[in-house]
């Protein structure tokens, strides 16, 4: 089972846009599995109902930080939700072919935050996730997750500012970073340009 990430309220969602998958209806599913009512859901993971009733039907979508938030209550992934059986055995995926997950923002003065580029097409051996994190100019993970295993990243363009624990780093292309996923971390883009990171972490958690 995964840790509970600091809890954070979701001001607000953006639309999902039509070119990218969508988790509505596989959260519902994971929420009646396990059992739980739309306001039990809700209440646990800090949102509203009518908040949570939206991203079930796929007319909001969560920030960054509510969505793992959903996927630690209900003991599943990010990369899970987002996760096509059909690649499976899928060895190589080519520019262009990768999903592309799309958060919503808590503020509305922004109109982009964070993509996710998905590297391993479908987590189900429990070892490895992999992503490009793709953060907007003021882009953030709208505030700190915390949960298993371990984490790495290297940027590979922009500026990067992220938190781990009391400690906050300033990061430019070239730089990588590593710490414990136990400690909460939480990341913006401070700079005007788009900030695109590979990150990697293990087991899948996120």
């Amino acid at each position: 089972m995964l840790n509970k990430p600091i809890p954070v309220d979701v001001l607000d969602a953006k639309p999902p846009a039509a070119d990218g998958p969508v988790i509505g209806g596989r959260v519902r599913h994971a929420r009646r599995v396990k059992g739980y009512q739309l306001r039990d859901l809700a209440e646990k993971v800090g949102c509203s109902e009518s908040l949570l009733s939206k991203i079930e039907n796929d007319k909001v979508l969560p920030s960054l930080q509510m969505l793992h938030k959903i996927a630690t209550e209900l003991d599943t992934s990010i990369g899970y939700l987002f996760a096509d059986p059909s690649d499976h055995n899928r060895i190589v995926m080519r520019k262009g072919e990768r999903q592309i997950i799309r958060t919503g923002t808590q503020g509305s003065h922004r109109s982009e935050g964070v993509q996710l580029e998905w590297l391993v097409p479908y987590p189900e051996s429990g070892l490895l996730s992999g992503s490009i994190h793709i953060v907007a100019p003021g882009g953030s993970s709208e505030g700190l997750i915390e949960h298993k295993g371990e984490e790495m990243g290297y940027v590979l363009e922009g500026e990067f500012e992220i938190t781990v624990g009391d400690e906050t780093f300033r990061l430019n292309a070239g730089d990588s970073f590593f710490f414990p996923s136990t400690i909460p971390h939480g990341y913006c883009n401070p700079g005007t340009q788009t900030t695109r990171v590979l990150w990697v972490n293990t087991p899948p958690t996120f």
